[in-house]
């Protein structure tokens, strides 16, 4: 007989890859005996081989994927073999499978939920896609809906509902074959909507009803959560290394120096001082004979930020609307990713909008101070729900992400190290 999947042995480890735009970085954890996670090291590098969260370069993403763990584990003082990693392109798509099953009036057995849960792994359509998720949500007992534990009860009928994350294979696999590549395993692979929104949003959150909009460097995802769960999503190819890229066009300098006035004196509201403070940066022909700094005003800064701003909240409302996040549950907006940095986005956000809008940042104690931003709220999520032990038929019924362990990590990944040097 088919079984349902077993709960996870007790984790004395759990370790995180975020492979993002701008960059990568990875967080190893010891789960405590309360459930709350003891942060021992993190690790950060520039990510240089990725393009709207897609692989584009495997060489650079490898090197910064082993370079970003490396360092994780240096401070952790300890080697990982097994990482949960975050994705966050190739066209997620967000489903609900619903199946019941008949129990006559009898009491619920773990058979009949076994039964249930296979038949729901049964009506997974994928249809050539990649699977990322297929998690059982809540339990219907006859009438009553959102049953957590239907165990031991009496009923008629039994109904589950399956939440189902599918993505495009291709831009996964080149995902996992980077992380393999840097002589890790990859022991899932986490739709980073799923984790941002474990990190950053409460239980009620979830269950009222709320968006979290994740402005990433090159991606925005724009997710949708009710009724205790994920029930929409959508990406948009743009983030915030787009309004970087045109304060380095409008003003004529280096992308670095452009992202440097951004994060000092960039702002998505405007004051009466705009006009008065004066910024200087360096021309990309900085340097040269005769070559000077030249200098702008904050007002000019601020009206480069928001025109990219109007582009990016009107692609936003758009994805809001399509999804039907409207009346009762279309009320809160949740801001997280490392675009929401930027100075006043959640006030311009709310007046856009017209909803309530807050910045997500990570929930876990003991975060170092440089990692307790919204920039990090997938990197942490995913740690979290890698201690969760959440119920994923895919463990159960189907194959895992990665048929290949890595053998050798951490020496194979010193051997790959030393080589880059020479």
């Amino acid at each position: 007989m088919v079984r349902r999947p077993a709960q996870p042995a007790a984790r004395t480890l759990v370790a995180a890859l975020d492979v993002g735009s701008s960059k990568v970085c990875a967080l190893i954890a010891e789960p405590g005996p309360d459930g709350r996670l003891k942060i021992l090291g993190t690790g950060q590098r520039e990510s240089r081989g990725v393009k709207r969260g897609f692989i584009a370069d495997m060489e650079k993403s490898e090197i910064a994927i082993r370079e970003s763990m490396e360092q994780a584990e240096r401070i952790a003082g300890t080697q990982v073999d097994q990482v949960f990693i975050g994705f966050s392109a190739g066209g997620m798509v967000s489903d609900m499978v619903d199946v019941e099953v008949g129990i006559g009036g009898g009491r619920i057995q773990d058979e009949d939920i076994d039964a249930l849960l296979a038949k729901g792994w049964s009506s997974i359509e994928r249809e050539g896609r990649q699977l990322l998720h297929a998690l059982p949500a809540f339990y219907t007992i006859d009438e009553v809906n959102g049953v957590k534990q239907p165990r031991g009860l009496h009923a008629e009928k039994l109904a589950v509902n399956i939440h189902v994350i599918t993505a495009d294979p291709a831009p996964w696999k080149n995902l996992n074959l980077c992380v393999r590549s840097a002589h890790l395993g990859v022991e899932a692979t986490v739709a980073s909507p799923v984790a941002a929104g474990k990190a950053c949003l409460s239980e009620e959150e979830r269950e009222l009803g709320v968006a979290l909009v994740e402005l990433g460097g090159g991606v925005t995802n724009v997710s949708v959560f009710a009724g205790g769960m994920l029930v929409g999503l959508k990406s948009l190819a743009i983030g915030g290394g787009d309004i970087t890229d045109d304060i380095a066009a409008a003003f004529g300098t280096r992308r670095i120096e452009a992202e440097r006035i951004k994060c000092f004196y960039g702002s998505a509201m405007t004051s009466p001082r705009d006009n008065h403070d004066m910024i200087e940066l360096a021309p990309i022909a900085g340097g040269q004979e005769g070559v000077e700094a030249s200098r702008i005003t904050r007002a000019q800064l601020v009206a480069v930020i928001r025109q990219r701003l109007e582009h990016l909240t009107a692609q936003v409302e758009e994805a809001l609307k399509q999804m039907g996040f409207g009346g009762a549950i279309g009320r809160q907006i949740v801001l997280t990713g490392g675009g929401a940095e930027l100075k006043g986005i959640a006030d311009y956000a709310q007046g856009v909008l017209g909803r309530t809008v807050r910045i997500g940042r990570p929930g876990m104690p003991g975060l170092p101070e440089a990692h307790s931003g919204p920039a990090f709220s997938t990197l942490a999520g995913l740690a979290l729900f890698a201690a969760s032990g959440e119920i994923d038929l895919r463990v159960g019924f189907g194959p895992k992400d990665s048929g290949e362990k890595p053998s050798g990590n951490w020496l194979q990944r010193l051997i790959a190290a030393f080589r880059t040097q020479y």
